[in-house]
């Protein structure tokens, strides 16, 4: 007898038997109970997540002969359920779109259908593929979908919803069959495995399932695979052998060179994965579905049910994420989303790995630029983490500059009164706002000057030191007036000042139209750069690293 493969042996045969589609069967299982079956149904999904079972099952309840009516629960044992099963029956036609996409082949279709089933209740055509049909051939379908004989079903199926018209699609009840789960699929997994005795390390199921990406059925083949390899038991060594599939091990301990920022241990990482016969490409996917998990453990913690890890994985992944920040986590997957476009089409896919490895490795130290402010403001030095330049896709460089304490020298005059009037004139206090500034980081940290700088004194009447920030510094005018530091600031300056003073933040309004606008003319370089070197948040960053910029590189 000729061997079955497993994807077609443990097909699901009714609705109970399907896995990881239960709100499409259960829909159509109360569809069927309360006489509300749908004349045409579009099943849309990834290859391999139950389609065209799905299909087969709703075929079956309708047309099972052990029953009088349609049920849910078909027998799969009548002359109608077995030949449904095998696509031999009758009155359950099944076209494949792809290669009888004409116009012809669907007026064929419709001529015979106004001909009554032969055993059956139904008449049912599923069409898989769908969307492989030409936009006549839909048109010639449109009429006979909208107003079917009684006797009449239509399913279609199609991995691409947005290829069918939509005349089509609001003709029909849809369906969108979603990814089944690595759980699901691994625990069918060893529902097989132990259905055909066959002995299977535990080990060996999650990374398997993790393989077939959503699809049972590319899982289901998967484990063929591993079975006509003849080992026993199944271990996931047979993964790494003959799927190609990176060894777990060697990835965490690439993720962990890269953590504790060792260059040479890194590249030794990376050739002891290559040299097993992974190509590059498997190497940035692996890495990316790992840095994901510790992306998620190191935000909700090691029990989450967001990863699917086995608990020795998710005490290793849990010690890897002590090792980073969640922003360098971010950082690294979208890096390396891009690169594994870039690998794929290069002749150098190597050396372009190595490269983005050594820089995770030896990437500066950073903090993101809430933590930043947020330690800046309670006047701690900003502590270190790993692994990413600072924010956006425009490393800045910087490099320390000694620290040079800032004084205030006002010109002495023989009337203390003058030159307290004159110093709390508004134009005063305009030309001696930058030695404000420095006193302002000396008593309340270059957090708060950074602040600062983004703002300009605009009026002081009455009483009232009016301070306007520009209309791009909305956030740094709000962090000024939280947590009390606007109190702080206002009597610091009252006593530089010699003055009572109140303060007002405001956001400045434009008061000339520029004749073109600037959206509409391309920036240069040089202006971007400018852009970049002024914006507040460096600026605030830069005062409270104590650096300087040398250098401004845009990717």
């Amino acid at each position: 007898m000729a061997y079955t493969v497993l994807a077609r042996k443990y097909r699901s045969q009714t609705f109970d038997d399907v896995v990881g589609q239960d709100p499409i069967a259960q829909t159509l299982k109360n569809a069927i109970k309360t006489d509300r079956v749908s004349h045409a149904y579009l099943f849309s999904g990834t290859r391999g997540v139950g389609k065209t079972t799905m299909a087969r099952i709703l075929a079956k309840a309708l047309n099972c002969l052990a029953v009088d009516k349609p049920t849910t629960k078909p027998c799969c044992k009548c002359d109608s359920c077995t030949a449904i099963n095998i696509g031999e029956d009758i009155d359950v036609i099944e076209i494949d779109g792809a290669s009888n996409n004409r116009v012809d082949e669907i007026r064929e279709l419709r001529e015979n259908a106004i001909y009554r089933p032969a055993r059956s209740r139904f008449k049912i055509y599923i069409i898989d593929e769908v969307h492989m049909l030409t936009t006549s051939a839909f048109n010639a379908l449109l009429k006979t979908l909208e107003e079917p004989p009684s006797h009449i079903k239509f399913i279609f199926a199609t991995t691409k919803p947005n290829k069918v018209i939509a005349t089509i699609q609001s003709r029909c009840q849809r369906f969108d069959f979603s990814n089944i789960g690595p759980a699901s699929i691994a625990g069918q997994l060893k529902s097989i495995l132990k259905k055909e005795k066959i002995k299977y390390e535990e080990d060996l199921l999650l990374p398997l399932a993790k393989m077939a990406n959503g699809s049972m059925r590319d899982g289901l083949s998967l484990l063929d695979r591993m079975i006509s390899t003849g080992v026993e038991p199944l271990n996931s060594r047979i993964l790494e052998e003959f799927l190609g599939c990176p060894n777990s091990e060697k990835i965490w301990n690439l993720i962990g060179q890269i953590g504790d920022s060792d260059p040479a241990g890194t590249l030794a990482a990376i050739e002891d994965l290559i040299s097993t016969g992974i190509s590059e490409a498997q190497v940035v996917d692996s890495l990316i579905d790992y840095m994901r998990d510790l992306m998620v453990v190191k935000s909700t913690g090691t029990d989450s049910k967001l990863v699917i890890l086995t608990d020795q994985q998710r005490k290793r992944a849990g010690e890897l994420a002590e090792k980073f920040d969640v922003a360098a986590l971010v950082y690294n997957i979208s890096t390396l989303e891009k690169l594994r476009w870039t690998i794929k089409s290069s002749d150098t896919s190597r050396a372009l790995l190595e490269a983005s490895m050594l820089r995770f490795a030896l990437s500066e130290h950073f903090l993101n630029v809430d933590e930043l402010l947020s330690q800046l403001r309670l006047g701690a030095s900003p502590g270190i983490k790993k692994n990413l330049p600072p924010s956006g896709n425009i490393p800045i460089k910087a490099v320390a500059r000694p620290n040079k304490p800032q004084t205030i020298k006002y010109q002495s005059t023989n009337d203390e009164s003058e030159a307290s009037s004159e110093l709390t004139g508004i134009n005063s206090i305009k030309d001696n706002w930058q030695n404000l500034l420095g006193v302002i980081t000396t008593k309340l940290g270059p957090g708060t000057s950074g602040l600062l700088s983004s703002a300009v004194p605009a009026r002081f009447e009455n009483g009232i030191l009016t301070l306007e920030f520009g209309a791009s510094a909305k956030m740094q005018k709000q962090m000024c007036e939280s947590n009390g530091r606007a109190e702080q600031i206002q009597s610091l300056l009252s006593e530089q000042l010699s003055t009572p003073l109140r303060l007002k933040f405001e956001i400045a309004t434009e008061q000339q139209t520029q004749a073109v606008p600037s959206a509409s003319r391309p920036k240069t370089t040089g202006q971007r750069r400018n852009e970049i070197i002024n914006n507040p948040a460096v600026k605030t960053i830069l005062m409270g690293l104590d650096a300087t910029i040398t250098a401004v590189e845009e990717d």
